[in-house]
């Protein structure tokens, strides 16, 4: 399988269907956070547990999450995937109650390859139209 088939599958095991038991077939032990303002685990590595940890938060407050790949590009060990997101906030986000409300969002990622698995990514996306649409 070439990188961007891995992505794609990643994608819709591990952040689509939530298969926590498919990280360790995707994920890099040492999966860094290269770039990701606004995301606490920003400049991190993170084993897999701890991969799952963050999985968890991402899932809390939007349990019906879901990333639709609009384009991808491959360049060696890198897969660049631009992204719409979609989700319901039915639980908290910090302090912040759930809402109930749906958002939308796009995005853009470069994930990092080593040995066939994901080893990082370095992301931008419109987390200020999230806020928005929650109400806050």
């Amino acid at each position: 399988m070439n990188n961007e088939t891995i992505l794609r599958e990643f994608m819709d095991r591990v952040w689509n269907k939530q298969e926590y038991e498919s990280v360790e077939t995707f994920v890099d032990p040492e999966y860094r956070i290269h770039l990701d303002h606004g995301d606490p685990w920003e400049g991190k590595t993170l084993n897999n547990e701890e991969y799952k940890t963050r999985l968890k938060y991402s899932f809390d407050p939007f349990p019906d999450m879901h990333f639709d790949i609009q384009s991808a590009v491959a360049d060696g060990d890198c897969v660049g995937i631009t992204w719409i997101m979609t989700g319901t906030n039915l639980g908290s986000i910090a302090a912040f109650p759930s809402t109930g409300k749906s958002i939308k969002t796009f995005g853009l990622t470069i994930y990092y390859f080593r040995n066939g698995k994901v080893c990082g990514h370095s992301q931008v996306f419109d987390r200020t139209t999230v806020i928005k649409q929650l109400g806050f």
